[in-house]
Protein backbone atom coordinates (compact mmCIF):
# COMPACT_ATOMS: atom_id res chain seq x y z
CA UNK A 1 0.00 0.00 0.00
CA UNK A 2 0.93 3.10 -1.19
CA UNK A 3 -0.61 5.49 1.04
CA UNK A 4 -2.07 5.61 4.75
CA UNK A 5 -5.94 6.00 4.92
CA UNK A 6 -8.08 6.13 7.53
CA UNK A 7 -11.76 5.73 7.49
CA UNK A 8 -14.60 5.91 9.79
CA UNK A 9 -16.54 3.06 10.67
CA UNK A 10 -19.79 3.19 11.98
CA UNK A 11 -22.42 0.90 14.14
CA UNK A 12 -25.99 1.41 13.18
CA UNK A 13 -29.00 -0.66 13.53
CA UNK A 14 -30.35 -0.65 10.17
CA UNK A 15 -27.70 -0.24 7.69
CA UNK A 16 -29.77 -0.30 4.61
CA UNK A 17 -31.38 2.83 6.56
CA UNK A 18 -28.76 4.69 7.01
CA UNK A 19 -27.41 4.25 3.30
CA UNK A 20 -30.69 5.79 1.88
CA UNK A 21 -30.45 8.76 4.54
CA UNK A 22 -26.72 9.70 4.49
CA UNK A 23 -27.31 9.84 0.69
CA UNK A 24 -30.29 12.33 0.67
CA UNK A 25 -29.11 14.04 3.86
CA UNK A 26 -24.90 14.63 2.91
CA UNK A 27 -24.48 12.89 -0.80
CA UNK A 28 -22.71 9.85 -0.27
CA UNK A 29 -22.92 7.33 -2.77
CA UNK A 30 -22.71 3.45 -1.78
CA UNK A 31 -19.75 1.50 -2.93
CA UNK A 32 -20.42 -1.36 -1.44
CA UNK A 33 -23.12 -3.66 0.51
CA UNK A 34 -22.45 -7.14 1.87
CA UNK A 35 -24.75 -9.28 3.47
CA UNK A 36 -23.44 -11.55 6.29
CA UNK A 37 -25.14 -15.38 6.94
CA UNK A 38 -26.18 -14.42 10.24
CA UNK A 39 -27.93 -11.33 8.92
CA UNK A 40 -25.20 -8.31 9.86
CA UNK A 41 -24.21 -6.22 7.01
CA UNK A 42 -21.06 -4.60 6.35
CA UNK A 43 -21.08 -1.51 3.76
CA UNK A 44 -18.66 1.57 2.37
CA UNK A 45 -19.72 4.79 1.26
CA UNK A 46 -17.93 7.57 -0.59
CA UNK A 47 -18.04 11.65 -0.68
CA UNK A 48 -15.91 12.91 -3.06
CA UNK A 49 -13.77 9.84 -3.02
CA UNK A 50 -12.97 9.76 0.42
CA UNK A 51 -15.14 6.47 1.90
CA UNK A 52 -16.38 5.77 6.07
CA UNK A 53 -17.77 1.94 6.58
CA UNK A 54 -20.98 1.04 8.10
CA UNK A 55 -21.66 -2.15 9.97
CA UNK A 56 -24.63 -3.96 11.17
CA UNK A 57 -24.15 -6.34 14.09
CA UNK A 58 -27.16 -9.06 14.00
CA UNK A 59 -27.36 -10.40 17.55
CA UNK A 60 -27.07 -9.38 21.22
CA UNK A 61 -23.97 -11.59 21.49
CA UNK A 62 -22.34 -10.79 18.42
CA UNK A 63 -22.19 -7.03 19.49
CA UNK A 64 -21.09 -7.65 22.93
CA UNK A 65 -18.03 -9.38 21.54
CA UNK A 66 -17.69 -6.85 18.78
CA UNK A 67 -17.46 -4.24 21.48
CA UNK A 68 -18.89 -1.35 19.32
CA UNK A 69 -22.88 0.02 19.28
CA UNK A 70 -24.77 2.39 17.78
CA UNK A 71 -25.62 5.56 19.88
CA UNK A 72 -29.38 4.37 20.18
CA UNK A 73 -27.95 1.16 21.83
CA UNK A 74 -26.17 3.59 24.67
CA UNK A 75 -27.11 4.77 27.53
CA UNK A 76 -28.53 8.27 26.67
CA UNK A 77 -27.78 8.00 23.12
CA UNK A 78 -24.03 9.01 23.98
CA UNK A 79 -20.97 9.31 21.32
CA UNK A 80 -17.47 9.51 22.12
CA UNK A 81 -16.43 10.27 18.23
CA UNK A 82 -17.30 12.12 15.50
CA UNK A 83 -16.88 12.65 12.03
CA UNK A 84 -15.32 15.47 10.75
CA UNK A 85 -15.48 16.47 6.97
CA UNK A 86 -14.06 19.03 4.85
CA UNK A 87 -16.02 20.66 2.11
CA UNK A 88 -16.18 23.10 -0.45
CA UNK A 89 -19.76 24.87 -0.28
CA UNK A 90 -21.02 24.26 3.37
CA UNK A 91 -23.91 26.12 2.97
CA UNK A 92 -25.25 24.31 0.79
CA UNK A 93 -24.79 21.09 2.34
CA UNK A 94 -26.05 22.06 5.25
CA UNK A 95 -29.08 23.13 3.27
CA UNK A 96 -29.79 19.75 2.18
CA UNK A 97 -28.86 18.53 5.15
CA UNK A 98 -31.28 19.85 7.01
CA UNK A 99 -34.22 19.45 4.09
CA UNK A 100 -33.20 15.81 4.10
CA UNK A 101 -34.31 15.96 8.18
CA UNK A 102 -31.03 15.99 9.89
CA UNK A 103 -31.16 17.53 13.60
CA UNK A 104 -28.47 20.68 12.98
CA UNK A 105 -26.63 20.66 16.39
CA UNK A 106 -24.48 23.60 15.40
CA UNK A 107 -25.82 26.29 12.54
CA UNK A 108 -22.91 27.39 10.59
CA UNK A 109 -20.28 29.32 12.94
CA UNK A 110 -16.66 30.11 11.85
CA UNK A 111 -14.30 28.66 14.81
CA UNK A 112 -11.22 29.82 13.67
CA UNK A 113 -10.71 26.80 11.24
CA UNK A 114 -13.17 27.21 9.09
CA UNK A 115 -17.28 27.79 8.72
CA UNK A 116 -18.33 24.65 10.06
CA UNK A 117 -21.88 23.09 11.11
CA UNK A 118 -22.89 19.89 13.06
CA UNK A 119 -25.27 17.55 12.89
CA UNK A 120 -26.78 14.09 13.86
CA UNK A 121 -27.83 11.47 11.87
CA UNK A 122 -31.25 9.74 12.59
CA UNK A 123 -29.68 7.02 14.73
CA UNK A 124 -27.44 9.77 16.90
CA UNK A 125 -24.20 9.51 15.34
CA UNK A 126 -22.18 13.14 15.46
CA UNK A 127 -21.05 14.53 11.80
CA UNK A 128 -18.87 18.19 11.38
CA UNK A 129 -18.69 19.79 7.98
CA UNK A 130 -16.16 22.78 7.94
CA UNK A 131 -15.31 24.97 4.92
CA UNK A 132 -11.15 25.81 5.06
CA UNK A 133 -10.64 28.71 5.81
CA UNK A 134 -8.91 30.44 2.79
CA UNK A 135 -5.19 30.58 2.27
Amino acid sequence: MSKTEIIPYLIYRDVPAALDWLARAFGFSETLRVEMPDGGMHAEMALDGRRIMLGQIASAERRKSFGMASPLDVPEHTTSQGVFIYLQDVEAHRDRARTAGARITQDLADHGYGLTYSAKDPEGHDWYFTRLPQA
